[in-house]
């Protein structure tokens, strides 16, 4: 059982059906972070040196031939920041900042072994993006990234050059406690226990014939 497995209850998330005001109890307090803003970029790009690191399995075979490479997680590396308020657009911001992109690589060896490094790309972003007033908190500057290729060529024994797809999202964020309004809390319902059903169909046999 789970919150979308025909659990019927009133206090679970899900769509709402009839007025929506109809259940609301409260107005809770909630620790989040905020997005001010946001903004996604999607780009491809082309001969991107990855310079590979602590391969698995130790000392392979070379050369290498490269398999694939994707990003490790989707949380970006922010440096570099400069932010730089635009005076003729109120609230608004020039932000600038370099994004490095962990990335894991699959390659097989000159013996057709199987095996896998790290490397990262680091990308410079440039954008304009509004920002909250002057307050006591202070927001930040966050990227969602993700990065896939399957293309590339060996350019050295723990190289290689690569064409990858690349999304980056930048947020300006700020923790903040803020004011919901709320039906409550959820009734969770009890988990259902995974098995292949070896039995399904036989137990709900009649003891006796009809």
């Amino acid at each position: 059982m789970s919150f979308f497995c025909n659990f019927q209850s009133d206090k679970c998330p899900g769509q709402i059906s009839g007025n929506p005001l109809n259940g609301l109890c409260e107005k809770v307090c909630v620790q989040v972070k905020k997005v001010f803003d946001a903004c996604m970029q999607q780009t491809q790009l082309t001969n991107v040196v990855l310079d590979i690191t602590n391969l698995t399995p130790d000392n392979p075979t070379y050369p290498l031939t490269f398999v694939s490479a994707k990003s490790l997680t989707s949380q970006g590396v922010i440096s570099n920041l400069l932010i730089e308020p635009l005076p003729e657009r109120s609230g608004s911001a020039r932000v600038k900042a370099d994004v490095t992109i962990p990335v894991s690589v699959a390659y097989t060896d000159a013996n057709g072994v199987e095996g896998a490094g790290t490397a990262s790309v680091t990308i410079t972003k440039d954008v304009i993006l509004n920002i909250p007033s002057a307050s006591i908190m202070p927001y930040s500057v966050e990227a969602v990234v993700s990065l896939v290729s399957t293309q590339g060529t060996t350019t050295g024994d723990n190289q290689f050059t690569i064409d990858a797809c690349v999304s980056i999202i930048l947020k300006i964020v700020m923790d903040v406690e803020m004011l919901l309004p709320s039906y409550g809390y959820a009734c969770i319902p009890p988990c259902q226990d995974y098995t292949q059903e070896v039995c399904a169909g036989f137990f709900e046999l009649p003891m006796f014939p009809g």
